[in-house]
């Protein structure tokens, strides 16, 4: 079990998809935000949903919600919020819509974090994933900044930043699902991993 806390981020509008992508039957689960808290409790100590509003959810679990009092569907939100409610120097960051991220994965980010990184990120051939890597509470004065900015570009945070990239010659398991046609994608893939 890694001890770094997990934070699912499962507070976006889904609009490219039609629909929460968090609420998505997934796996034999009622939603997608309830198979990617269940499967991550057997890898970290300690895991967290960051969300706008937790009555959505029908399942038992540790949500952080946004502070509403901002009409912002994005991971800068998240991230203040969560480093906010959280007390701890580092977080892992998964979107929510990543359920094919594995231990292996996890594990090899964690092993290349170094104390003088303030991010450690999950890069393939397609570019790098910002929402599958480790964050550092010193980039809160960025988030805060890129809040009031409306500016809510993790690469353009990850460029300004001490950022290590970590490798990864397999793209499938970073298939994310923005569309139906990768919600269909990943429901085919279930039946092949």
């Amino acid at each position: 079990m890694f001890n770094i806390p997990c934070v699912i981020f499962a507070g976006g509008k889904s609009s490219r998809m039609g629909e929460d992508k968090a609420l998505l039957p997934f796996a034999g689960f009622e939603t997608l935000a309830e198979y990617q808290y269940t499967r991550l409790c057997k890898i970290f100590s300690n895991v967290y949903i960051s969300c706008k509003n937790k009555s959505k959810f029908s399942f038992k679990a540790n949500f952080i919600e946004d502070d509403n009092s901002f009409s912002v569907f994005a991971p800068t939100l998240g991230f203040i919020t969560a480093f906010n409610a959280l007390d701890t120097k580092k977080i892992f960051a998964l979107s929510v819509d990543t359920p094919f991220v594995s231990k292996n994965e996890i594990e090899k980010i964690i092993l290349a974090d170094k104390s003088v990184a303030d991010t450690v990120i999950a890069k393939t051939d397609e570019g790098i994933q910002p929402l599958c890597g480790i964050y550092s509470k010193n980039l809160q004065p960025n988030f805060l900044r890129m809040l009031n900015e409306n500016n809510h570009k993790l690469g353009y945070l990850l460029k300004n930043s001490k950022t290590t990239y970590v490798y990864f010659p397999d793209t499938k398991p970073f298939l994310n699902m923005n569309h139906p046609k990768d919600y269909k994608k990943a429901l085919q893939t279930l039946t092949h991993y």
